[in-house]
Protein backbone atom coordinates (compact mmCIF):
# COMPACT_ATOMS: atom_id res chain seq x y z
CA UNK A 1 0.00 0.00 0.00
CA UNK A 2 1.46 3.78 -0.92
CA UNK A 3 2.28 6.02 1.89
CA UNK A 4 0.78 9.18 1.35
CA UNK A 5 2.75 12.22 3.05
CA UNK A 6 0.73 14.80 3.88
CA UNK A 7 1.45 18.59 4.76
CA UNK A 8 -2.05 18.97 7.20
CA UNK A 9 -0.77 19.25 11.18
CA UNK A 10 -4.14 19.50 12.64
CA UNK A 11 -5.59 16.37 10.69
CA UNK A 12 -6.97 13.19 13.43
CA UNK A 13 -5.46 11.30 10.24
CA UNK A 14 -1.76 12.58 10.43
CA UNK A 15 0.40 9.60 12.00
CA UNK A 16 4.67 11.06 11.67
CA UNK A 17 3.35 13.16 8.82
CA UNK A 18 1.98 10.15 6.94
CA UNK A 19 -1.82 9.58 6.19
CA UNK A 20 -3.50 7.00 8.08
CA UNK A 21 -6.83 7.00 6.59
CA UNK A 22 -8.08 3.87 5.09
CA UNK A 23 -9.70 5.71 2.26
CA UNK A 24 -8.21 8.94 0.61
CA UNK A 25 -10.02 10.80 -1.45
CA UNK A 26 -8.52 14.23 -3.17
CA UNK A 27 -10.28 17.07 -5.13
CA UNK A 28 -8.13 18.77 -7.65
CA UNK A 29 -10.02 21.88 -6.84
CA UNK A 30 -10.60 21.48 -2.87
CA UNK A 31 -7.87 19.37 -1.71
CA UNK A 32 -7.99 16.33 0.71
CA UNK A 33 -11.90 15.34 1.34
CA UNK A 34 -10.78 12.86 3.95
CA UNK A 35 -9.00 15.75 6.20
CA UNK A 36 -10.70 15.66 9.19
CA UNK A 37 -9.08 18.58 11.60
CA UNK A 38 -8.78 17.49 15.43
CA UNK A 39 -10.66 18.70 18.01
CA UNK A 40 -7.92 20.65 19.80
CA UNK A 41 -7.02 22.22 16.54
CA UNK A 42 -10.46 24.03 16.67
CA UNK A 43 -9.15 25.95 19.96
CA UNK A 44 -6.30 26.71 18.60
CA UNK A 45 -7.89 28.92 15.81
CA UNK A 46 -8.91 31.31 18.47
CA UNK A 47 -6.83 34.20 17.90
CA UNK A 48 -6.57 37.13 20.30
CA UNK A 49 -6.04 40.87 19.46
CA UNK A 50 -3.07 41.09 20.56
CA UNK A 51 -1.44 38.18 18.41
CA UNK A 52 -3.38 40.15 15.70
CA UNK A 53 -1.56 43.34 16.44
CA UNK A 54 1.62 41.42 16.75
CA UNK A 55 1.48 40.55 13.17
CA UNK A 56 0.64 43.65 11.45
CA UNK A 57 3.91 44.93 13.22
CA UNK A 58 5.79 41.68 11.42
CA UNK A 59 4.22 42.85 8.31
CA UNK A 60 4.62 46.62 8.13
CA UNK A 61 8.21 46.01 9.47
CA UNK A 62 8.81 44.07 6.28
CA UNK A 63 7.05 46.37 3.90
CA UNK A 64 10.01 48.73 5.02
CA UNK A 65 12.95 46.41 4.42
CA UNK A 66 11.29 45.70 1.05
CA UNK A 67 11.33 49.43 0.52
CA UNK A 68 14.99 49.49 1.54
CA UNK A 69 15.90 46.64 -0.56
CA UNK A 70 14.46 47.99 -3.19
CA UNK A 71 16.23 51.91 -3.28
CA UNK A 72 19.83 49.73 -2.53
CA UNK A 73 19.44 47.67 -5.64
CA UNK A 74 18.79 50.80 -7.46
CA UNK A 75 22.02 52.56 -6.41
CA UNK A 76 24.16 49.54 -7.23
CA UNK A 77 23.51 50.42 -11.34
Amino acid sequence: MPKIRCHYIDCAFIDDGYCTAALVEINPDNGCLTYNPTAEAEHEDDWEDTEMEEWEELEEESDEDDEDWGDEEEEEF
